[in-house]
Parts: C-alpha cells; structure tokens; sequence
C-alpha cells in the first residue's frame, strides 16, 4: 500500500521531523527539517526508507516557564525563519540587514518581467547590497537561473566574498589567472559559464575578442555591471579598452530577456552623450527619450535609480509624505569632512635636483620638438613621469629616472600618447588600477649616464632630513593619532608607499602599527594584510594603526570599520580620485561622525599648489554645494595640467616675458575648466531634481518595511531577545555605553559554543574573550550585529529555540513552551498562543510556475476558555508579551491551570484554521501589490495555508489574586 504524502504537510524519518517539500514525487520525497533551511534540504525514498505522518507534540503542563519565556520563543522562531511566506522570497535567508531605502530598487525590480535598471546611488549609500537584494531575490523566484557579475579584476574577489557571506551565493572567479584551472575542469565541448551558474568575471579579461564570443555566447540570464560608467564609449575619441567594454556590454544587453543591472556613482558626469549611451543599454528607447517631458521621465523612473546621501540618511519620515515618522530610519553616515592642506618647502639639496632635472627634461622635450613629432610625445610622456615621481618621493624618483620610459617603444605619436595618458590621468574610469602604482619611466635612450647621476643623488635624500614631506607627515600622523584616529596615507607609486612605510616603522610610539598595501599584491593578499593590521593593533585602547597605500585601495573596497582619516601624500592630477579615497573610510558603517582629510602640497616644486588651487580646492567646493561630486571635464583637465607642465618646462627656456605668458596661458586654461566645470555642476544639480527616484512612493516602501519587520523582527526585539537569552544562558555581559554590550561567553553550555565557535573562533567563546555585541547593522569581523541576519544572532536563535522545543536538554533553556503568569495587565483570564503556519505558495514567474513551502509565526490570544474564546486583535495579542509578573503563581496551580487549557485547546482549532486562511489572503495581497506592474507576473499567484497549524507555546496570563479567573 503506497502513503501519500502532500506538500507542506509533516513527515517522520530518520529519528526527526521534516516538511514535505513541492519538489517531491510518489517514489521520492524532497524534505526540509522543520525549522531548517534550503541547506538541510535531503531527498529520501519511502521504498528504502522508513517514512511516516508525524504531528507536532503538543507543549507539556510539566515544563512551565517564566514570564520572559513566551518572548524569548517568538523571537527564536522568528529570527530563525530562512524561509518566510511574504513577496520577498529570499530576505528571510540572507545574511544582511537592508536598510529601508535600499528596498526601493527591489521594488522596481519586482514590478518588470525582465529587470533593467540603473542604479546609481551616491558613493558609500550601498549599491553593492542593492543589487545584491535583487540578484538574490531572482533567484530565489526562479526568474533567473546564473548570474554573472562583471567587475575590475581587483574588485572580483570583493564581489565573490559579498555574494557568499550576505547572499549565499557562491560564485566562482574568472580572471585571467583562474581560467587554466577552471577550463581543465570541463568536459569536452563544454563551457565554463555552462559549467558555473554564477560567475564574477573581470571585465578587462572577458571584453577581448578571444574570450567575449563564448562568454556572449553562454552568458547568464542575470548579469550585473559594476563601474558601468568606464563601459561607455561616448565618441571615436574613446580608448581602445573602453571601445571593448563597450562592445561587449552592448551584445549582453542586445538580449531584451536578460535581466541587466548596471551599477555606477558616477552615470552623468556633464557629458550627455556617455549619460544617454548608459541609458540605451538599459533599454533602447531610453537614449533617445525626451528626458525634459514628463512622459520622458516616466519611462525613465521605472529603470533609473539616483539618490544622494541627503535623500536616505533621514527616511519614512513626515517629509517623504508619511503620516508620523514611526518608521523613520536614521542612516548614520559621517556628517562631514574636515579638510586640511598642509604644506612645506624643499630643502635646498632636494631644490637643486629638481631644477636639474627640470632642466634637464626641458631640453629633451626642446630638442625633440625638431626631430618629429612621435619623438616630441615620447619626450613630453617622459619629462611628466620624472616631475610627477620627483614631487612623490626620492625613491620614486630614483627608480624613474633608472626605468626606461613606456612610451619609448611608440611607433607613433598616437600610441606614445595612449601608452603614456595613465602618467597624469588618475582618470575614476581608467582601464584598471593594476599596475599604474608602478613607478614611470624618464629613461628615453634606455642608458643615460646624466639622469643615473640624477637618481644617486635622489638616493642620497631620503629621510626626513632632506625631505622635508616625509618630515610634515610624521608630524601630522603623530596629531591624527593623538586625537585617537587610524589614518589611511595614500600615495601615487609603489615605491613611494613602501618607502614612506619604512621610514614610518618607529617613528610613530611604540604601540602604532604600520603597513604598505601596493599592487604588489593580489586582491585577496591586500584584504589580508588590512585584517592582519586591525588584529596586530588589537583591543587596546592605546594601540593605533597606519595603512600606507597606493591608489589600488582607492576603488571598491570598504574601509570604514578600521580606518577614520585620510592622508593624501601625493596629489592625484584628477580630484575624484581624491573623492575616492576618501570614500574608502567616508560611507556607512564609520563610526566617527567627522573623517578628517589631510591633503600634503609643495609650495615650491612648481606642479602642487597650482593643482590644489585649480582641481582640489575647487572640486572641494563643488561637493559641499551640491552635496554630491561632480567629475572634472576630462579634456579640460589635461589642457590645465599639461599648460603647468608646459610652463614649468619653459620657463628656464625663454625670457621672462614669454614666461609670464605661459602662465597667463594656464590662468586662462584655469579658467576656462572653471566655467565648464560649473556648468556641468549645474547640469547634474539639475539632473538630481529630474531624475530624483520617483517610481516608487515612501508609503509604498513603509508598507513593505512593516510586513517584513512584522513576519521577521524589527530590531528592538532583536536586541532584546540576544541580551535576555544570553543572560539566561550565564554569559557575562558588560554594556557599552552606546546601546550594546560585551559578552564572555565561556560559561555558556556546550552546545551553544560548538555553534558559535565556527563563527566566533574558539578562542573567542572557550576564554575569557569579551565579545562585542553592537547595536548597528554594520560590523567589522570578530564583533556581532544584533540584527537578525548576523549568523552569530542566528545561531543563538537556533540553540534556544531548539532547548525549549527539547525538554530533555540540560542546563539552562531561556525559552520554554508554557507559562502561566499573573499580572495586573489582565482583568481575566487570557490565553497567548504562538502559532507557526505553513503556507504553499505558486509564484509564477517568466520562468515557469514555481511552487515553495514557506513558515510564518503568529501571535494569537483569546479570554476565557477554550470552548468559549473571546478572541483579541492582533495587537492585543502582541501586548501581552510586554507583561511582566506582578504576583508569583503556585507551581501546582499554575500546572493544573495549564493542563485544563491544553485538554480544551482542541475547540480552538477552526478559528486557527480561519485565521490561516486569512493570512493567506493577506499574503496573497501582498504578493500582487509587489508586483503591480507586471499583471503576466501576477496572474497565477496562490497563497495557501497547510492545515493544521502548529501550535509551538501555550502562555495563560492571570489576574493578580482576587481578579477573576
């Protein structure tokens, strides 16, 4: 005789109980433990296996709690939930805590068949989690099969460990260095993006024509950009590599059912052209649009998300148009930046060097302007790589001017430019970092006996002795470091870094550690050595720590949590480097509300101070008027930078009226980038106000934040539930002043540390190791958000709800099924159930119908008894959990009490059976409004509730003696 056995409904086997998932068929069960995850998921076969209908246990009268019992058990049920039964599929599973306003592009998301959209978020607001969100919640649909994650190559393995450790997505890298290995793998014929579902692949390995065509060709249904700015090219004066990018983002996008992500702080930077290019691989008809009619910016909303930090940092408040701000959600971004520019002077041996080899450079770029003009750009590359590596460093200087210079090898002017433009670029979309940390070449003949005499006399000057920089920043470190701050110094060229890391080792009290992160290392090697750094400098309240980097740090990685001040120890030619370096320690999650930025120029070397006053200080006033960055006009840039050089060059060379010309002639470049720099500023203060986000309402995002933090925890409860249930387990806690605590963990039962210690380190929970419990979404590794997402919040969930649902675990168990308290909250008696429902969903999607069983936990309470239930609103039911006992209860009565409220439970099965439905009504509701939109999306939704509903505690609330009972 064959068992049926339906989804959703309980089944026993292998000594515990398991959910019956959709996915099963009559010769094999799919099942999840109950309570598990997708990760405990197993296939069982009834023909070998023993498989059997289970029904839940009812709570036993024998193993009574106290009041903070009923409290504890909701709140483990929830904050485990991995699998929730509301719109959003895959929020219950991940490992991060959104915030309110990062929901919005979701919901953008979840309104389109095919999701395209633009997301462009200022600088540290958390597109790399918004695009998560929606990545993960396609998945999880089933309306995307692969993704694939497009990304400079020293950002991929950033991206990978993102995508593992928040969304449990594993994806694998695709760097030129992983790809021998990955290919051996294959089968005959086969591909690696048919072999790997979900892919982090550089974009300046796949874009050339050897490796593009398969990847096209077998590319990921979902694909995300990461920098889609430097995949635009505007016009035919575009570089080559940006011409690649370019191609191959327009033949992903060609593919209207792939769903594109593009991802970038920078999408309208004055330059129309880029901006619309950037739209059409949105969507086609956005490049040509009219984005000054409102039709125009209809249809652009849909796809195209631009906040600044203003518009987030205070959401779902009054001013979003909400009713009151009960919802309102502060995002704790620095305040400001404080700024300053602190100068010095050569010494007067460093002095001579730079006027040699100023003179010597102005006579090569002279004596070449005769000989052609390919030997006029080699000559001009090479006399800026030795001024810029002269201003950076002695040591700089002296490996440039014994380095032959790249440009050298040009057959032509054109390539003697492209191959030396990375000298004064700094350009935010350069072809990749790597490698532009190196220092120049100056060398033109390849042997030169005059500039070899030039680099041992820049030998001869390094120390703060004989430079003067090296000296101004040691005294600067030492006030950042008084004041209590951890400051990055980042410099233009490897050498640079490492010297200055050298001459710092010592300098800085005996407690300072100091360490290089250059291009000399991989991309994991430097996220090491960060980690290594925050642990070297330790706990200690006087311990301090100084990164020395170069401009690879600069992109994409956070820095936040270990560092909170800037030091620019050479001055980038374009200032929105200068606006990402200081976002490395800039963005949310820094503690500090004001990052200090120190910004070293020479006053006399001819190059710096024009460039703070030109670029810098004038970018600097832009950003506090706008509020957000506006890029420099790129050619406009070069033509300043190129005149300082010019002028510097020449003026050994001509007589003093043709050298006051040239600098008139750079006054008048100054100027003129002056008046289209603000024009630009103009254009995008004006493209935030057309563009502003206005697809989705605040009310809409309220609605959602409170179905979410209802079905999962809001955030109070989080932090009460971790501090009661560590109490409970005799962890030793100590409050941090600031809303969280400390916990010594070592007296906690075994259970819990075996679960932790993977987490937390053995160390951390087997000795007395206090471990910080912070009460922020935002944390670096070895300390704990209390938010539910934090798998070490998760884990304590697991363990307390486990305890309380075994009676036979030993020691302490914080949470228990049953309760019956006595308190001047209730003038009857009233009855608290917590009841967990399973619901069978069909979510259709552009994929298929897709049918999951999900879990919800709910608060139910009624007055009386049983059979005569007066029950209360929801509401009602949730206030109980804040009673507390005003009256002790006698353990015999309070046991017979619950045992004649357990016998008569039975009547109150079709109301719970009702209310079921009613939720599954609710959640239906929920599910089309998400996905208004898209009416083929909605079509077919079905929420339905599995019955009986388990009923996990029983909580009788009694009046105090005398009330009635």
């Amino acid at each position: 005789m064959t068992t049926t056995f339906t989804a959703g409904s309980l089944v026993s086997a292998r000594g515990r109980d398991w959910v019956v998932l959709p996915e099963s068929a009559e010769d094999m069960l799919v099942l999840r433990p109950l309570g598990g995850t997708d990760d405990d998921v197993a296939a069982l076969f009834p023909a070998f296996e023993e498989i059997g209908h289970a029904t839940f246990a009812p709570p036993s009268a024998d193993d009574l709690g106290d009041a903070l019992a009923a409290g504890l058990l909701r709140s483990a049920l929830r904050i485990g939930f991995r699998s929730g039964a509301g719109p959003f599929r895959s929020l219950a599973g991940i490992a991060v805590e959104p915030r309110a306003y990062q929901l919005v592009p979701l919901l953008m998301a979840l309104r389109q068949r095919t999701v395209r959209l633009l997301i462009s978020d200022d600088v540290g607001i958390g597109k790399t989690v918004e695009a998560g969100l929606i990545a993960s919640e396609l998945l999880a649909q089933g309306s995307a099969r692969g993704l694939a994650v497009l990304c400079s190559p020293a950002l991929a393995e950033q991206w990978q460990e993102e995508l593992r450790t928040k969304f449990g997505i594993d994806a694998e890298l695709v760097l030129a260095s992983t790809v021998p290995r990955l290919e051996r793998g294959l089968d005959l014929g086969q591909s690696l993006f048919d072999r790997h579902p979900h892919v982090v692949v550089s974009t300046d390995f796949i874009k050339s024509t050897r490796h593009r065509d398969d990847f096209v060709k077998h590319c990921p249904d979902l694909v995300i950009v990461d920098e889609a700015h430097t995949c635009v090219a505007a016009d035919e004066r575009a570089s080559t590599q940006n011409q690649l990018r370019h191609e191959l983002l327009q033949r992903i996008a060609a593919d209207a059912d792939r769903h594109l992500l593009l991802v970038t702080a920078t999408p309208h930077s004055g330059k129309e052209s880029a901006f619309r290019a950037l739209l059409g691989f949105v969507k086609p008809e956005l490049a040509a649009v009219d984005l000054d009619s409102e039709a125009g910016r209809r249809l652009l909303a849909a796809h195209f998300v631009h906040r600044k930090r203003a518009d987030v940092r205070q959401f779902l408040t009054v001013q979003d148009g909400l009713a009151d701000d009960s919802l309102r959600e502060d995002t704790t971004f620095p305040s400001d930046r404080f700024f300053k520019d602190e100068t010095y002077q050569l010494s007067s041996a460093y002095r001579a060097l730079l006027d040699d080899a100023v003179a010597y450079a102005s006579e090569r770029v002279t004596a070449a302007g005769s000989q052609g003009k390919r030997e006029a750009r080699i000559a001009w590359w090479s006399a800026i790589a030795l001024l810029r590596s002269l201003v950076s460093s002695p040591r700089a200087a002296a490996q440039t001017l014994r380095t032959r210079s790249a440009a050298a090898a040009a057959p032509t002017a054109e390539e003697a430019d492209r191959l030396g433009a990375p000298i004064t670029s700094d350009a935010a979309d350069s072809d990749a970092l790597e490698g532009l940390d190196a220092a120049p070449g100056a060398d033109t003949d390849g042997a030169s006996a005059r500039l070899k005499a030039l680099a041992e006399r820049a030998e001869q000057l390094e120390g703060p002795a004989e430079d003067r920089k090296l000296a101004v920043l040691v005294k600067q470190l030492k006030a950042l470091l008084a004041d209590g701050y951890h400051p990055i110094v980042f410099c233009r060229y490897i050498p640079t870094a490492e010297y200055v890391a050298a001459h710092l080792d010592g300098k800085l009290g005996k407690k300072t550690v100091v360490r290089a992160v250059t291009g000399n290392l991989s991309p994991q090697q430097r996220l090491q050595r960060i980690e290594e750094l925050a642990a070297d400098a330790g706990d200690d309240a006087a311990a301090r720590r100084v990164l020395i980097a170069t401009d690879c740090l600069s992109e994409g990685v956070n820095l936040q949590h270990h560092f909170d001040a800037v030091v620019h120890y050479d001055l980038a030619w374009n200032p929105t480097r200068h606006d990402q370096r200081e976002g490395r320690v800039d963005r949310y999650g820094q503690k500090r509300d004001t990052v200090k930025v120190i910004t070293l120029y020479g006053s006399d070397n001819g190059i710096d101070g024009k460039v703070l006053e030109v670029l810098i200080k004038k970018h600097r006033q832009i950003r506090k008027d706008l509020g957000i960055s506006v890029s420099v006009p790129d050619a406009d840039s070069a033509g300043v930078t190129d005149a300082i050089v010019e002028w510097l060059l020449m003026r050994e060379q001509r007589p003093e009226q043709a050298g006051l010309f040239e600098l008139e002639a750079v006054d008048r470049k100054a100027a003129a980038l002056e008046a289209d720099w603000k024009s630009a500023a103009e254009r995008e203060k004006t493209s935030r106000s057309r563009f502003a986000q206005r697809a989705i309402h605040p009310e809409e995002v309220a609605r959602e934040v409170i179905a979410v933090r209802d079905a999962l925890g809001r955030a109070a409860e989080v932090r009460g539930f971790a501090r009661h249930a560590l109490n409970s387990l005799e962890a030793v806690l100590w409050d941090d002043g600031s809303g969280g605590f400390a916990a010594e963990l070592s007296g906690t039962p075994s259970g819990l540390r075996d679960a932790l210690a993977p987490l937390l380190g053995g160390d951390a929970v087997e000795a007395s190791v206090k471990v910080p419990f912070r009460d922020t979404a935002a944390v670096p590794r070895g300390e704990v958000a209390m938010v539910r997402t934090d798998p070490v919040v998760g884990a304590l969930a697991g363990y307390v709800l486990n305890a309380a649902l075994d009676d036979k675990v030993t020691g302490p168990r914080p949470a228990r099924r049953c309760g019956v308290v006595r308190t001047n909250g209730v003038e009857t008696r009233t009855t608290l159930l917590l009841v967990r429902y399973r619901f069978h969903l069909t979510l259709p999607s552009r994929a298929g119908e897709r049918q999951s069983v999900a879990e919800d936990a709910r608060l139910v309470a009624f007055q009386g008894s049983p059979a005569s239930a007066a029950w209360l609103p929801a509401e009602r039911a949730l206030a109980l959990l804040d009673l507390t006992a005003d009256e002790n209860t006698d353990p015999a009565f309070g046991e017979r009490t619950m045992r004649r409220v357990l016998d008569g439970l039975g009547a109150a099965g079709p109301y719970l059976d009702s209310y079921g439905d009613e939720l599954a009504a609710e959640l239906l509701a929920s599910h089309r409004r998400v996905r208004s939109a898209s009416g083929e999306i909605v079509r077919g939704v079905n929420v339905k509730a599995q019955k009986p509903a388990d009923i996990l505690g029983v909580y009788v609330y009694l009046p105090v003696s005398g009330g009635v009972a």
